[in-house]
């Protein structure tokens, strides 16, 4: 099953990962030219902190698509719902 939300939601969703992925790169510089520690740690947390934002987007998209036109097959929504808690329970 692939991404549930529409195709400006996914484009929206592109976007932020390529900017996440130039946060990376400039992490990955910061490493490489010995930053200061306190910058590097402030820049993984600016990066994490986005990442959690796209897994926000991606499962509200989820709980408002894909669940939400399976609560008309109770059997299947009950999957897809199973499926996201075990996800959940995995998230540290």
């Amino acid at each position: 099953m692939g991404l549930c939300g529409t195709d400006q939601d996914k484009e929206r969703l592109v976007k932020r990962l390529h900017r996440i992925e130039g946060q990376v790169r400039g992490l990955c510089g910061m490493v490489e030219k010995d930053s200061d520690c306190m910058d590097v740690l402030r820049q993984i947390a600016s990066v994490s902190g986005a990442l959690r934002g796209v897994w926000m987007q991606v499962v509200g998209d989820h709980i408002q698509g894909c669940i939400s036109r399976a609560a008309l097959e109770p059997q299947a929504s009950k999957k897809l719902v199973k499926e996201l808690v075990e996800h959940i329970s995995k998230i540290r």
